[in-house]
């Protein structure tokens, strides 16, 4: 948000009918948008004043165990204990979202297999087919050189032209040079 939203929100919870707000925010002392002015997680300090701040901390392994527990029972997926546990690994390893994600697809994997339970190799089946955010990151910086649109290579090449600029402008100025002294 920048501090044009900030002023919006200060003005709605100064209002007789003021909202409940409730803002998320992982950044740490950062700029405020549209200034030049730091403060905790980017967000004015008289707002900062107002707001209750409720910290939290990532899931343990044994709770995103029970939640995809909870999750297969909630979507009526059969999974055995195995693959319970190679999921709640993927989950602890990058995200619970993308867990939660992967036991419905597994369970169309098993499915297509004729098998009434998901198993290890549905779950292996899966992470190959649908990547996280980390390995697409990873994909898109492997070979983004590759992409129509990369902005990362137009940078670099700007990059380089004024490098380039620059040795023919000195190359120009030694010629100049040396053809004064010629003279």
């Amino acid at each position: 948000l920048d501090m044009e939203c900030f002023s919006f929100l200060n003005r709605a919870l100064e209002s007789d009918m003021a909202p409940v707000l409730v803002i998320a925010t992982n950044r740490g002392i950062s700029k405020i948008r549209g200034t030049d002015y730091k403060s905790p997680h980017g967000i004015p300090l008289d707002l900062l004043d107002r707001l209750m701040i409720v910290s939290t901390v990532p899931y343990e392994r044994e709770e995103i165990h029970s939640i995809l527990k909870v999750r297969c029972e909630e979507e009526d997926v059969e999974m055995t204990d195995d693959a319970l546990e190679l999921l709640t690994r993927i989950g602890v390893e990058t995200s619970l979202r993308y867990a939660i994600q992967m036991v419905i697809a597994a369970s169309l994997a098993a499915e297509k297999r004729k098998s009434t339970e998901v198993e290890i190799e549905d779950i292996k089946r899966v992470y190959t087919l649908f990547v996280d955010v980390k390995r697409s990151t990873q994909f898109l910086m492997d070979y983004q050189s590759e992409f129509m649109f990369n902005e990362l290579n137009e940078e670099e090449e700007s990059d380089n032209s004024d490098e380039e600029e620059g040795e023919e402008e000195s190359t120009i100025t030694n010629e100049k040079s040396e053809a004064m002294d010629e003279s």
